[in-house]
């Protein structure tokens, strides 16, 4: 199978990261915090020293806010419902929250359920036709009950980057907090807490970051509400809820989540198994040249859009010309006139043994803006280990499609 579907999960994994995880499980899988043996000692370490690889990836001043989640959709529940959603009695009071129309709906359906039940005020702030939001059409929708800004740092539908750092520089100019979306650049881009002013970071470990499925997290920010501590309980003060309560073995004994990070929103035994295979992970990553990954994705992109320039059955969607690629990261829709998506991909599937994904990439507002809705578009997202042998075989593939 030659692969082109990195942006919903990279494959193949970083090396190693599967003897990792069973070298983990053979020796070492004891849970972390719930007992002072060497095993459960060793295995609380593990998930430190990880932190401590992701805070330093994410320019982070403090590992213990790097809280482990299930998965990239799980860390912006975190954050959307845990600062957004108090209910409220009187309408003028009502938080009010700023995202944009290329969400992927891990951030789209939090938000509009909160918008639904009435207990947010919702604004989608819309992109250009080539996929680029503006700032200023931000900072223009910012009002003074705007409670937070959550969008995309580069959209999983066209790849296209958007000015994350800029837009950090408003929220902050006004004091409202800022939750970014790093599910398709977190590995591929420079993610920087403190120069893009991040309030909350969201990220998948199974993207960029090359380490299995199941795993990412939340950066949570000191501008965020914090718990009360037991010796100030200020239950004024509007605090950011766990998205899960339950055990977290170093505190048994406060009725309710303990106030200390981490373990404020990682309530249950977290996934040790495939934490010990992203932190494998992310040791490739650290021995490899930073920009490396990126600039070969993006020139596997540039051979694709080049190729496919003049081709009248083909429609490209985002940035083109000579330089299209370096607005984006590893990610291409297009669509073949006269062939639906899904027939498309299935072709390249059966006929070619070639991965892509066709429909509406979980990103249905991004379709409407394209008008591609509802049947979508075939995106193809090269990774860091696909070929030119690859782009050579999906290109032959391609042209026989649309001959």
């Amino acid at each position: 199978m030659i692969y082109f579907d990195n942006a919903a999960t990279s494959f193949p994994k970083a090396p190693g990261v599967g003897d990792a995880m069973a070298d983990f499980l053979a020796n070492h899988a004891a849970n972390p915090g719930r007992a002072g043996h060497r095993m459960a000692v060793a295995a609380e370490r593990m998930l430190d020293d990880t932190r401590l690889q992701l805070a330093k990836l994410f320019d982070a001043p403090d590992h213990n806010r790097v809280v482990f989640a299930l998965n990239c959709t799980d860390a912006l529940n975190m954050a959307i419902k845990g600062v957004l959603g108090a209910p409220v009695t009187d309408t003028a009071t009502r938080d009010h929250v700023i995202t944009t129309n290329l969400e992927h709906n891990s951030v789209s359906r939090p938000l509009q359920a909160l918008a639904d039940a009435q207990y947010v005020d919702l604004t989608r702030v819309d992109c250009d036709t080539e996929g680029i939001v503006d700032p200023a059409a931000i900072e223009a929708a910012i009002t003074p009950a705007t409670r937070m800004i959550v969008m995309t740092h580069a959209s999983n539908v066209l790849g296209t980057v958007q000015d994350a750092a800029a837009v950090g520089a408003i929220a902050r100019k006004h004091n409202v907090l800022f939750c970014l979306d790093a599910a398709q650049t977190a590995g591929a881009l420079p993610v920087s807490i403190e120069k893009m002013h991040i309030d909350l970071l969201a990220f998948p470990g199974h993207k960029s970051l090359l380490g299995p499925t199941g795993t990412g997290g939340l950066y949570v920010g000191d501008r965020c509400p914090q718990p009360a501590q037991p010796d100030n309980p200020n239950t004024n003060v509007p605090t950011l809820r766990p998205w899960r309560e339950g055990g977290t073995g170093g505190d048994s004994s406060t009725p309710t989540q303990p106030p200390l990070y981490p373990y404020f929103l990682e309530g249950g035994t977290p996934n040790t198994v495939g934490i010990a295979g992203l932190a494998r992970a992310l040791d490739y990553l650290a021995d490899a040249d930073p920009a490396s990954a990126i600039n070969h994705e993006r020139a596997m992109i540039q051979l694709i859009l080049d190729h496919l320039a003049d081709n009248r059955r083909v429609t490209i969607y985002g940035p083109t010309g000579p330089d299209a690629a370096t607005h984006r990261v590893g990610a291409l829709s297009i669509n073949i006139d006269g062939l639906e998506p899904s027939d498309a991909a299935s072709i390249l599937d059966d006929s070619f043994d070639i991965a892509t994904r066709p429909g509406l990439h979980c990103a249905p507002y991004t379709h409407r803006r394209l008008n591609t809705y509802p049947s979508g578009t075939l995106r193809i997202s090269p990774g860091p280990f696909t070929t030119n042998d690859d782009i050579d075989a999906l290109l032959n593939a391609l042209d026989q499609l649309t001959a």
